[in-house]
């Protein structure tokens, strides 16, 4: 067989395209719970989407004019790609900080990093009343090119082929192409530090959009420091889901990881655990800065005063202290509470910031059709069977190839 040959064909000598075609066959079961749940919801999501393009947004949504940011930006973007933060964070503990011990869950978390960018854009197309001007803001028609919106789009765009390739190597080993995943390797760790910049660049950048709705936001949740405070809240976003979904994975893909690996995923969450303190810490200092500082005591006597002191307190005071000691206790189990807590914190961070307290005084509020509902919830199950599909193939959580050892 010549080298061009070889290229082609992956590590048990058959041709990639059949191997490929063979890899798209449905393995495991069908009537699983998430299945039944997901499929119905799917096809309904699908059924919508279509309706959506053909008679236009306002067929299916309810933003106007006024209040033109609604669920699938506040929760599929805004707080999707909060996330998404724990991709940047890991691979700068990795490979910058050398810390190797989270090594084993780096690929896990760059794919999920990936996969939430690519599929929060799509989201981002259904939101636009015209889909088709989506390319503005990369070329700054209309913007201009020093607007805010105009460096989000690019840097949205770039760290998602930077995440594409510090992946890459995973997927040249899927197909036994070793030339391929030599270079692609060899690429990593510039890789991993453009996607960090790009990634702290845009996490802020998107706090920076709302600098410019400071009329329209409540005053409990707007202030000069939202991009701050958005770039501070990724990093215990991003690794509360790594702690969450690791869980997740560890019984469901149990058997694509190995026994080493298995046995240190404690220590791999307890050492997460502590930097998720001390980044709620530096978040939550600064929020009760922010609001000494502006001196906002009489908003808090008012329904929307008792949701901010819940969010704050319950979600961001209460597992910042669980996580601080669960860590000294070592009690893994109240550490995925903390990580479950603060993913419904910053949730509810992002849709007060982009819905709940956007136009608060407004004499009819927006409120999410049960179709945006149903299409918000299709772009999270889609993402979910694309990840599945990927761990149980591709050398994600298992070790990879011996050859790729070397």
């Amino acid at each position: 067989m010549s080298k061009s040959q070889a290229l082609y064909r992956d590590n048990d000598g058959q041709p990639v395209i059949k191997f490929i075609l063979s890899e798209l066959k449905p393995r495991g079961k069908w009537l699983t719970p998430f299945n039944i749940i997901s499929i119905p919801v799917m096809l309904a999501g699908l059924v919508i989407i279509i309706f959506r393009f053909w008679y236009g947004i306002g067929a299916v949504s309810n933003v106007t004019q006024e209040v033109p940011w609604g669920l699938w930006k506040g929760f599929n973007v805004v707080t999707g790609v909060a996330f998404a933060g724990g991709a940047y964070v890991l691979t700068f503990m990795v490979y910058i900080l050398n810390m190797k011990q989270y090594h084993s869950i780096v690929r896990v978390t760059v794919l999920n990093g990936f996969l939430s960018y690519l599929f929060y854009a799509g989201a981002l197309i259904l939101d636009l009343g015209r889909p088709w001007n989506i390319v503005n803001p990369l070329i700054g028609n209309s913007f201009g090119v020093s607007s805010v919106l105009f460096l989000v789009a690019w840097h949205f765009v770039l760290y998602m082929i930077a995440q594409l390739i510090e992946f890459s190597p995973v997927i040249a080993e899927w197909l036994g192409a070793k030339r391929m995943r030599k270079i692609l390797a060899g690429m990593t760790v510039g890789t991993v530090i453009l996607g960090i910049t790009l990634s702290t660049l845009h996490q802020s950048g998107l706090g920076a959009l709302f600098l410019m709705a400071k009329e329209k936001i409540h005053p409990l949740w707007y202030n000069e420091f939202i991009p701050i405070l958005f770039f501070v809240s990724s990093i215990f976003a991003g690794l509360s889901m790594v702690i969450f979904e690791g869980s997740i994975s560890q019984r469901v893909f149990f058997n694509h990881i190995s026994e080493k690996n298995l046995q240190a995923r404690n220590n791999i969450v307890h050492g997460l655990s502590k930097v998720c303190a001390v980044a709620m810490f530096a978040y939550f200092t600064l929020q009760l800065l922010v609001f000494l500082h502006g001196k906002r005591w009489d908003y808090l006597d008012t329904p929307l005063g008792y949701w901010y002191l819940t969010e704050m307190l319950g979600f961001v005071l209460l597992p910042m202290i669980l996580f601080f000691v669960s860590y000294r206790k070592m009690n893994i189990n109240h550490i995925k509470v903390a990580a479950i807590l603060t993913i419904i914190g910053i949730i509810m961070n992002r849709l007060n910031v982009s819905i709940i307290g956007y136009r608060w005084d407004a004499a009819v509020r927006y409120v999410p059709s049960w179709m945006e509902v149903v299409v918000a919830l299709t772009v999270v199950f889609t993402q979910i069977w694309i990840f599945r599909y990927i761990i149980t193939r591709l050398p994600v959580l298992r070790d990879p190839p011996d050859w790729a050892k070397e």
